[in-house]
């Protein structure tokens, strides 16, 4: 069963990693299409924050948070192929930040295509999100290991 549960925490790990490995590789000078994506949608989603909280997201250069995004997609995928908790933390803060941004299908009207696709996707990381939660909740009910006692050795005359 060990064995079954590592090679499921393998493939759900390898979704992180290969889109960590893919921003990574177009990264460039200017954070690369991932940070062109991002850019509008970042600025969208601060002037929303803005409006209903009156609280001013700050400004930075969206290259970091793509090498942020990346970094714990591709160190949590990593970690949590071993079973760590740490590294479902890492993916679960990931996903927590990016995808109300990246997936902002509340900025769209119900009946446009786009409204479709993005909720579609926000949905699949939802899904993400809480098979993460589930693998931490797991993992804190379940009983830690303990080292067998050995049985004392009884006399035999």
């Amino acid at each position: 069963m060990a064995f079954v549960s590592f090679v499921g925490r393998v493939l759900f790990a390898s979704v992180f990693i290969l889109s960590a490995w893919q921003e990574f590789n177009e990264l460039g000078d200017n954070g690369g299409p991932a940070a062109e994506a991002l850019k509008p949608k970042f600025n969208q989603f601060s002037k929303h924050v803005f409006t209903h909280t009156g609280f001013q997201v700050p400004e930075f250069n969206i290259k970091f948070l793509v090498i942020a995004a990346m970094a714990y997609k591709g160190v949590g995928g990593l970690l949590f192929i071993f079973g760590s908790t740490i590294g479902a933390y890492l993916l679960i803060l990931q996903q927590f930040v990016i995808t109300p941004i990246l997936y902002d299908f509340y900025n769209y009207d119900i009946d446009k295509k786009e409204f479709g696709l993005l909720f579609t996707k926000f949905t699949q990381n939802l899904a993400l999100f809480g098979a993460l939660l589930f693998f931490v909740g797991m993992k804190n009910s379940m009983p830690r290991r303990q080292a067998k006692k050995k049985a004392p050795k009884s006399k035999t005359t």
